[in-house]
């Protein structure tokens, strides 16, 4: 028998099929699938995604609500940390949201960048923490590995397979879909901690 891409056997997973070969018994299709509303969040400075997923009683996540937070370079840097922040609140407040996942700062060799990427990351995190959410971090090739099974794909894959996940008619700006992308990333893969 031809042995399955990743992507086929994650669709496999979330359809509830058997999975067998590639996952091996850390996905296995005895364990039931994530269930419950998970806030997906690609931190930016000047273009945090957010999007909200439900994962219940259906055959494919329900994506709830969804956005980019554009922020104009004549904002300050301290003002684009607080609309972050506020946003993630926002949401937080209107939905009931189980978990959190955030995707985790990608290697870049300036290190004004990263402290910049890691302020607008602390800010979004900061409104979960305080509210005492569940939060987890994942790795952008993680992410893709998980949702595209490619972890090379590119930002138009992502958001055409996200589109195609969630059974929606058109696909989501980048910096959303990328969120999307990190929630259905937590669904697929977490494994909770045996009780």
């Amino acid at each position: 028998m031809p042995r399955k891409s990743s992507r086929q056997l994650w669709k496999d997973k979330i359809e509830g099929k058997p999975v067998s070969g590639g996952l091996g018994n850390r996905y296995s299709a005895a364990r039931l699938p994530f269930r419950g509303t998970i806030l997906g969040i690609d931190p930016s400075l000047r273009g945090t995604g957010l999007a909200v997923l439900e994962f219940e009683k259906r055959d494919r996540p329900v994506l709830l609500h969804s956005r980019t937070i554009k922020l104009k370079p004549a904002i300050s840097m301290f003002d684009c940390l607080g609309r972050i922040n506020g946003n993630v609140a926002e949401i937080l407040d209107a939905y009931r949201i189980d978990v959190v996942a955030v995707e985790q700062t990608i290697y870049v060799q300036n290190f004004q960048t990263a402290q910049i990427l890691g302020a607008a990351r602390g800010a979004a995190i900061a409104a979960a923490a305080i509210l005492g959410k569940p939060i987890f971090e994942y790795a952008p090739l993680r992410v893709k590995q998980a949702v595209v099974g490619v972890g090379r794909a590119s930002k138009e894959q992502v958001a055409r397979t996200v589109m195609s996940l969630a059974g929606l008619g058109v696909a989501l700006e980048y910096d959303e879909s990328d969120a999307a992308a990190v929630a259905l990333c937590h669904a697929f893969t977490h494994i909770p901690d045996a009780k």
